[in-house]
């Protein structure tokens, strides 16, 4: 009797373990095959007039309402439907929260990430706002939290088992300091430069916009030394290499008789993307465009008169001091992460009035600093400037709002309909005499280092006859006063972008288009001039020879059917990985030495070509707890880290616009995923064809461009 109850529990037990896990299983397919409302009408939702949500056919809202209050509730309500588990886990990363829900994997990010006390400084930012900034904050939180009451559970909350907690307009603040953290040069980057001295820039490539068409550098003239000092610095670098793009002209150089911008900012290759597009109008607000997901407004795109573009400054940010060797002991904090299935840890952190502490790794061993950073000291957010950007009706009032900017520090491409086109570095950048090469002594923490002011920051002025360009480059000529960074990213797109400006005399968006999809590496193309040059003093087995063959006839493009770009790639990956003792030597040394041509080829193995070597798939967050059913689309080799179409492991263009300003109906943006971050959307990856194949998907702006493409439409009602 005792053991057949025994069995019978056990039976029991059993049966429960199957419905549960049964259960689970059922409610993840659930998730899967479940989507945001899209039609139909949402009564008691908060806002106070009847509010329009019109879908097209890629999914993109296109909303109309009678207030601002509705359309920034509505717009938070649209992204939570379609970008819920996107918002919540960026915010969670923000705040150093991850392992309340991970588990103990991410312990160390959370540790990092709380170094800057971001929810002290969101609620300082939120404290500092005015009224209007608040009331546009607090709607787009009670649009979120409309989200959550009203729609169907994200999958990834039914994965991890978890709901998320109510949304608050400090976690919008949150989500946009995550930008400010992710493009601020750092205070790891600083100690990471001790001990080198680095040149700002290749001088073989230099196109500092600053300088017209006319003042790009020359690469024919560039020296055999010159070459390989740039090449090496190139390989010392160890920053990420996130970047962007952006160029545009003025109504003196378009067919159209318009001014033209273009943008494919350069971010984390993820699904869902980094960015969630939109329409939003109101009375005296009509703004498209790229919205970082978890944020309110139109972060880059146009309104009915000025379109704007950015890339990352690559400018100091903050400055490192040596901590002294006594700090206030009342200025220590004890922060506990609270850990999924584990034990809760306890750090402490120093936070002063003006400079946070951080632990670094100076040549191998590690060194407590202290940083100095106006995000900290002075915490204002970006996102009123881009509110202001969304509303200026002229390239003035845009420069206007940029003189507030508090960073990150941004190279802004503007373009308006009178025809013009400018272009303005901004942000707040320390006037610190060392440009975050080095680590300041202790006794250096008594100097103030003002930002450089707006106007003595590089600029080119409106005009219909201006062409500007940034890509992350040195942006002024040799006239310059101030150095402004430890060292800019290499100029390579940048050289690229003004060469194919340079070859027409007028642009229109087809040409912006294609220049966005340019595939040629001049940086690689120069690598491989130089092993095909070494390769002629040494010998060479038959194969390795015929590899070489393959570089003298390459033109430089990292196109998918090229095996020479696989080469060149391969090449490069191996210098990075030769030791420097002896290297720099052979490198940079007497004008006969060459490169290690012999280690740096393949060895008798097949070559592929580059549309398999450089595939990469496009992973969604939860890929890294082995999760990999939500991935995304698996992208062929076509361009690379050094090309105009920037397409990397990690990382590429996050999308790609061309805006015809005034004709806002043409031109387009285009994203690599969709619109959706659910996968039974039929908005996950939609746009993944138009993506591949280099198209410009319009983006509806007039009413009658709207109610053509109209799909489906929800009404949001009081």
């Amino acid at each position: 009797m005792l053991i057949r109850g025994a069995l019978r529990a056990l039976g029991i037990v059993g049966l429960v373990a199957l419905l549960a896990i049964g259960g689970y299983a059922l409610n993840i397919w659930r998730g899967m095959h479940a989507a945001a409302r899209v039609s139909g009408t949402l009564a008691g939702t908060g806002v106070f007039a009847p509010v329009q949500i019109a879908r097209d056919a890629r999914g993109v809202p296109h909303i109309r309402a009678a207030n601002e209050h509705d359309l920034f509730l509505a717009q938070g309500y649209v992204e939570a439907s379609d970008r819920l588990f996107q918002m919540d886990l960026l915010r969670r990363y923000v705040y150093g929260e991850l392992s309340e829900v991970l588990g103990s994997a991410t312990v160390h990010a959370d540790e990092t990430a709380r170094v800057v006390p971001v929810k002290q400084l969101v609620e300082e930012q939120w404290q500092r706002m005015d009224a209007h900034d608040r009331m546009l904050l607090q709607a787009f939180a009670d649009g979120v939290n409309l989200a959550m009451a009203r729609e169907t559970t994200p999958v990834e909350f039914r994965i991890l088992l978890y709901k998320p907690r109510p949304w608050r307009p400090q976690d919008t603040l949150a989500v946009g300091f995550a930008t400010v953290l992710e493009l601020v040069d750092g205070w790891n980057d600083v100690a990471g430069r001790v001990g080198r001295t680095s040149p700002l820039s290749d001088p073989c490539f230099d196109a500092p916009v600053t300088d017209g068409l006319a003042g790009i550098a020359n690469p024919a003239r560039c020296t055999v030394r010159a070459e390989r000092t740039a090449l090496l610095e190139e390989l010392r670098d160890t920053r990420p290499p996130i970047g962007s793009n952006e160029w545009a002209a003025g109504s003196a150089h378009t067919t159209t008789g318009r001014a033209l911008l273009a943008n494919d900012p350069h971010l984390r290759l993820q699904i869902p993307g980094v960015w969630y597009l939109a329409d939003l109008e109101a009375p005296g607000f009509h703004a498209a465009g790229a919205i970082l997901a978890g944020t309110p407004g139109i972060t880059l795109g146009h309104n009915d008169r000025l379109a704007w573009a950015a890339t990352n400054g690559t400018v100091t940010s903050l400055s490192v001091f040596d901590a002294p060797p006594h700090l206030d002991a009342a200025r220590w904090k004890r922060e506990t992460i609270h850990v999924r299935f584990g034990h809760n840890v306890t750090y402490r952190y120093y936070r002063g009035v003006r400079d946070f502490g951080a632990t670094v790794n100076v040549e191998g061993r590690p060194r407590f600093v202290l940083v100095r950073w106006r995000a900290y000291s002075h915490p204002d957010s970006p996102i009123p400037t881009f509110d202001r950007l969304d509303r200026a009706q002229t390239i003035a009032q845009a420069v206007n709002a940029l003189r507030a900017y508090p960073g990150p520090t941004q190279n802004f491409a503007l373009a308006d309909t009178s025809g013009r086109a400018a272009y303005y570095l901004a942000g707040e950048i320390p006037n610190d005499p060392l440009w975050s090469r080095s680590i300041h002594p202790a006794s250096d923490l008594s100097h103030t280092y003002a930002p450089v002011p707006f106007d003595r920051l590089p600029h080119v002025a409106a005009s219909r006859h201006a062409v500007v360009w940034t890509s992350n480059n040195k942006m002024y000529g040799p006239s310059y006063p101030l150095r402004l960074s430890a060292q800019f990213a290499p100029p390579y797109r940048a050289y690229r972008v003004a060469e194919m400006l340079r070859a027409r005399k007028n642009y229109d968006v087809a040409y912006f288009a294609r220049m966005q999809m340019d595939t040629r590496s001049v940086a690689e193309e120069q690598l491989a001039r130089m092993i095909v040059a070494g390769a002629r003093r040494i010998w060479l087995p038959p194969d390795e020879r015929s590899d070489v063959r393959i570089l003298a006839r390459w033109n430089g493009r990292f196109d998918p059917g090229s095996t020479a770009a696989t080469i060149a790639f391969d090449a490069r990956q191996k210098l990075s990985a030769i030791a420097y003792s002896g290297f720099m030597t052979a490198l940079v040394g007497a004008r006969e030495r060459a490169l290690p041509v012999a280690a740096l080829l393949p060895k008798r193995a097949r070559v592929m070509p580059w549309g398999s070597a450089g595939a990469i798939t496009v992973q969604h967050p939860l890929a890294a707890l082995g999760l990999s059913f939500l991935n995304g689309t698996r992208f062929a080799g076509d361009g690379d880290a050094f090309t105009v179409h920037v397409q990397n492991v990690g990382f590429s263009q996050s999308f790609r616009a061309v805006w015809d300003v005034g004709n806002w109906d043409a031109g387009g943006i285009t994203i690599p995923q969709g619109e959706s971050g659910e996968p039974g959307s039929g908005h996950y990856v939609d746009e993944a064809s138009a993506w591949v194949r280099g198209t410009l998907i319009p983006l509806p702006f007039s009413n009658a461009a709207v109610k053509a493409a109209t799909v489906h439409t929800l009404t949001l009602l009081p």
